[in-house]
């Protein structure tokens, strides 16, 4: 079934039924007049606009608690969102329904940001006219995307991205809006991350988390109160940028000795290349000669071979990934720590080792109810968090 959008909320009582049905399901008009604190008789006209804008839908009887039974009130069920994550060196494209399922998803794992915005997006247009007709869908009702690098959000343009040559200033909010004709919002990569491990992983009852991506880059997105902070100019949680040692390896920024010029993907595939040039590791050795490049996930294969020389790769990231979470732990104070990216994949070898650091340096009082984990949906969390940025602007009053 097609769906075109009508319209968004257009009052605070409409966008407060929206985010309830969409993050717990179909509700009784009884019970959303019971949360909202409002009568039945407005829920029922409220809902009766939502459904002239595309918005809502009758979801049929619901429980009898005696007397007249309610009407259930679920999100209309050919509303569609798209959700994109861009990384460095893949593509990953979600259709999901009103409440964030993920319906359809296609992928372009050889992609690389390098190539610059046109052609990138070239690429993005056609996935996602990929996963929408095959389902029939002629517009969604919105689209939202993450790219790894920093973002103006109010603007809708990265800002200097350090990995993203020719991406500076392009209108990418704009572009895919007027392919789509739909409402497009842009967010650096680990911030719609962050989000979709808040709408429906683990982190899915915490309040104050620290969402870490650890992928060619490394970033950081800082829920407070359950809401999202970007700081005053949208950079908020570049902890890949964070100097260790002024004479430490050149990072993609420029700088010498970044956190993330130590232990990002590219730097772990810099240092495993190494050792196995140098003679110090005969598994990579091995590989190196089977694929001609080596990546974090090489890495990982020889750690469950029993090479030491990349489970000592792997701690030494680990711990310098744990000193720089450790300060942000002293200072922010979070309930939760959630790992995620692609070298995240590395699995307990990395975790345990970030666990050991952050448990040892920081203080008992800011630890003792903080758990440090791995991400529950993986490859998942950055599309279904672009959904989620953009269905939490339809779904707010306009």
């Amino acid at each position: 079934m097609s769906h075109l959008l009508s319209g968004r909320a257009e009052t605070p009582t409409q966008s407060r039924i929206l985010t309830y049905v969409r993050d717990e399901g179909p509700l009784s008009r009884m019970d959303l007049a019971a949360r909202l604190n409002v009568s039945r008789t407005t829920v029922a006209a409220e809902v009766g606009r939502l459904v002239e804008l595309g918005l809502a839908e009758d979801g049929g009887p619901a429980a009898s608690r005696g007397g007249r039974r309610s009407t259930l009130v679920d999100l209309d069920a050919g509303l569609r969102f798209v959700g994109v994550q861009l990384g460095a060196t893949s593509m990953r494209v979600a259709m999901t329904d009103g409440r964030l399922g993920v319906l359809a998803r296609a992928s372009s794992p050889g992609a690389d940001i390098r190539r610059g915005p046109e052609a990138v997006l070239a690429e993005v247009i056609v996935l996602i006219r990929k996963v929408l007709a095959d389902h029939g869908i002629e517009r969604p009702a919105g689209i939202g995307i993450g790219v790894p690098g920093p973002v103006d959000f109010q603007v809708g343009v990265p800002v200097s991205p350090p990995i993203m040559p020719g991406w500076d200033g392009y209108p990418v909010r704009d572009a895919l809006s007027r392919e789509f004709g739909s409402p497009v919002l842009l967010d650096n990569d680990v911030n719609v991350m962050a989000l979709g491990e808040q709408h429906n992983g683990v982190a899915r009852s915490a309040s104050d988390f620290l969402f870490v991506k650890i992928g060619t880059g490394i970033g950081c997105g800082i829920v407070v109160q359950r809401h999202l902070y970007r700081g005053a100019d949208g950079c908020a949680g570049d902890i890949g940028h964070i100097r260790l040692d002024q004479n430490g390896p050149v990072c993609a920024c420029g700088n010498h000795g970044c956190l993330e010029a130590f232990f990002g993907g590219a730097a772990l595939a810099r240092d495993a290349t190494a050792a196995a040039r140098t003679g110090r590791s005969d598994v990579l050795a091995d590989l190196l000669e089977q694929h001609g490049s080596l990546t974090s996930e090489h890495v990982g294969l020889a750690i469950t071979q029993g090479d030491p020389a990349s489970l000592q790769l792997v701690r030494d990231g680990g711990r310098r990934v744990g000193d720089v979470l450790a300060s942000l732990v002293s200072f922010f104070n979070p309930g939760l720590i959630v790992i995620g990216g692609g070298v995240a994949g590395l699995g307990h070898a990395l975790l345990a080792e970030i666990r050991s650091v952050v448990y040892r340096q920081s203080l008992p009082l800011a630890t003792g109810n903080m758990p440090v984990v791995l991400s529950e949906l993986g490859n998942d969390a950055g599309v279904i968090g672009a959904a989620r940025l953009i269905s939490d602007a339809v779904y707010a009053a306009g």
